[in-house]
């Protein structure tokens, strides 16, 4: 075989039998990344990827030139306050990772320090450069960045693989070493106690749930003290430090049941109380204010209501916002003075102020029909500013800081984006597409101006719709590169997202989940029929959930979509869903159903899986994109449904990329990234019949 050739993978028969179904699964054994035969198939099928897309080589150069070209490589974030410092991160050109750092505040100033050209602040002093812990390390990831309250102790993990397990170390900013404390095998996130004496943290069971939470004195080298362990399979857990510095929260979940437990945050030795016990079905979230906890739930409220209970005595609610149905309430912020709801409406993302002390609650207006708007870091309690962040497809991403008390906006950022951009020379839609069932979907639409309404364009048609994610509009500096040659970007808000409310994401998924893909395939149908674009013109991309989203508009209308980008894409999802000793299985039953219980689980995952349901028809071009060490979604999911590709449809243009130092997230690094997205636009534009240089 030569790089030419396209990969064929030697088939192994491996017997399944479920609710009386025998299933032989011939290529099984590439689960096992260990075995030398699995690493030479990824190998080989890398390197006919490189050879079909060798001619590609000079357009994915000039198009990470010119995502490097309109990105300002030496920046620095909106310094944010806590104590009596402020935070912030910044970076170098030519340095592949953040630096972050800090400066003291002037006495009596309230507004963050100039930024200037982004180069170092006067006085800074640098906490963590990602560059310097990263080396010469293929790949690099923060897991956790904590400082203590008093602003001394800095709590960092790190992952030099992707598999996203992390080792714990604390830096002592006032000698800037690290301390001897070093915990292996930690996940994301970390809580500190009130005087920095104890650090808590989580650590994941063999399938890869956070299941406990540990106790570690700092100073100590003895084994850390168990706080909480969860023993039921659907539940993850976390650890937070509340904003008023007063509390830590246990946070456990299964996709549909909370629950909450507390500990004085000066009294870190206390055992966790629980709020209120679980109950299947009722969601609830936790924030401290003064007196009450403030709890945002959905008993007997689709779309959330919020609630408080007291402090001392946790037990009654009592309501402070009424459900409303339509309104979906996202999360609550609490100040001193103020909250500030987060919620969605109409497909649209929306900030609510309720002031404490007589004024009424107020909604803060944006000016365009679609944006994205949500809290940016917001550490200090006793304030009168909130900092927010805005997007949309137009208007790249802008910090502000919101005055509680007035509602005046100050634009403290926005990210710039060199060269000759202007946001004049775009235009952003809102399409509806009619569902099989007569579901209005919305289709958020990017183009450049003057782009044709004949059919003649080009289009991407992003999609995701699981566990109630919403794909809000967003800004992209290398989606210009695409819609300056002509590239018509949409992104299709299908059920199982969250952006139309929960409704929205109990009709996407379990024994509803087809109207994900019948959503998808209903919203590339009506951009055809409203002149956007033409069938065969129009290329699909999805990662992860949204990967299996990709393999099933493939099998369901490979007609429709000229092409097809699968990124870490789900697509062996019923053998994954099957075997509980694989990551994330169990947890995952509330959102697809459990197919080892329930024969009308298994026959309906079983016709829509991709994996299962390849059929002898040519499928448009696809492009499917792993990582080997990605701990979320399997290479072997894409390695498995290429491999069955190949020999099922022999004549479609099928290719496969693995990552072989790369997580869930693919490259570590900006400037990786950049390539990596490089090298999707290229073949997306060679697709396209577009892999020519952008006309002016």
């Amino acid at each position: 075989m030569t790089s030419e050739q396209p990969p064929v993978a030697k088939r192994v028969p491996h017997e399944r039998v479920h609710h009386g179904d025998t299933v032989i699964d011939e290529y099984f054994w590439l689960q096992d990344k260990d075995d030398p035969d699995t690493v030479a198939y990824l190998e080989a099928e890398n390197a006919f990827t490189t050879a079909a897309t060798a001619h590609l080589e000079p357009l994915r150069e000039t198009l990470f030139n010119e995502i490097k070209s309109r990105t300002k490589e030496t920046d620095l974030s909106v310094p944010t306050r806590k104590g009596g410092y402020w935070y912030y991160t910044r970076t170098e050109e030519g340095r592949q990772y953040g630096i972050h750092c800090r400066v003291r505040a002037a006495e009596g100033r309230d507004a963050p320090p100039e930024i200037g050209d982004g180069t170092p602040l006067p006085g800074e002093e640098v906490l963590l450069d990602g560059n310097a812990l990263a080396g010469d390390s293929e790949f690099f990831a923060l897991g956790t960045f904590d400082l203590s309250v008093d602003g001394t102790l800095l709590a960092y993990s790190t992952d030099f693989s992707g598999d996203e397990r992390f080792t714990l170390r604390v830096k002592d900013l006032t000698t800037g070493a690290d301390r001897p404390d070093v915990i292996e095998n930690v996940f994301y996130g970390s809580a500190w106690s009130a005087d920095g004496s104890t650090l808590f943290y989580t650590t994941v069971d063999e399938a890869w749930r956070p299941n406990r939470v540990w106790r570690h004195a700092m100073g100590t080298t003895g084994d850390d003290a168990l706080v909480f362990e969860e023993p039921d399979e659907r539940f993850w857990v976390g650890i937070e430090l509340t904003r008023s510095e007063r509390f830590l929260l246990i946070d456990v979940n299964s996709k549909v049941t909370s629950e909450v437990l507390v500990i004085p945050a000066d009294a870190p030795l206390s055992e966790p109380r629980s709020i209120a016990p679980r109950r299947q079905g009722v969601e609830y979230s936790i924030e401290h204010h003064g007196h009450r906890f403030l709890i945002l739930h959905n008993d007997g409220a689709e779309d959330f209501a919020l609630s408080y209970t007291s402090v001392d005595a946790p037990g009654d609610w009592t309501t402070l916002i009424e459900h409303q149905p339509g309104t979906r309430l996202l999360q609550v912020d609490a100040f001193s003075g103020h909250l500030v709801v987060s919620l969605r409406r109409d497909g649209l993302t929306g900030i609510r102020v309720v002031p404490l002390h007589g004024s009424a609650p107020y909604d803060i207006a944006f000016p365009e029909p679609l944006y994205s708007v949500g809290p940016e870091a917001n550490l200090e309690y006793d304030t009168t500013s909130f900092r927010l962040h805005y997007t949309s497809m137009v208007t790249p991403d802008s910090v502000f800081d919101c005055n509680l008390d007035s509602g005046a906006l100050t634009l403290r950022k926005q990210k710039p984006v060199l060269g000759d951009f202007d946001p004049d020379r775009y235009e952003q839609h809102r399409e509806w597409a009619i569902a099989d069932d007569g579901t209005r979907v919305p289709i958020s639409v990017v183009a450049r101006k003057g782009v044709p309404r004949d059919g003649s364009a080009p289009l991407t048609l992003y999609g995701y719709g699981s566990y109630e994610t919403s794909m809000d509009p967003w800004f992209s500096i290398p989606r210009l590169s695409l819609l300056d040659r002509g590239v018509v970007f949409a992104v299709a808000h299908v059920r199982g997202g969250g952006e139309m409310g929960r409704r929205w994401y109990d009709e996407g998924k379990l024994l509803a989940k087809k109207n994900t893909f019948t959503d998808f395939v209903a919203c590339a149908e009506h951009m055809v029929k409203a002149g956007w674009s033409a069938p065969d013109r129009i290329i699909a991309r999805g990662g992860s959930a949204g990967g299996l989203l990709m393999g099933a508009i493939a099998n369901l209308a490979p007609g429709a979509f000229g092409g097809i980008v699968a990124q870490v894409p789900f697509v062996d999802a019923l053998n994954t869903i099957l075997d509980p000793s694989l990551p994330l299985t169990v947890t995952e039953w509330e959102e697809w159903g459990n197919p080892l219980a329930d024969p009308e689980v298994y026959a309906y995952m079983k016709s829509y899986t991709p994996y299962e349901n390849l059929a002898e028809v040519p499928y448009p071009a696809i492009l499917a994109v792993t990582s080997l060490n990605d701990t979320r979604v399997l290479f072997h999911e894409p390695a498995k449904w290429v491999a069955r590709l190949r020999v099922t449809s022999p004549s479609s243009h099928v290719l496969l990329k693995t990552e072989m130092s790369a997580g869930h997230g693919g490259p570590s690094g900006r400037y990786n990234a950049w390539r990596e997205e490089a090298f999707i636009a290229a073949w997306l534009l060679d697709k396209a019949g577009l892999a020519q240089p952008p006309g002016r």
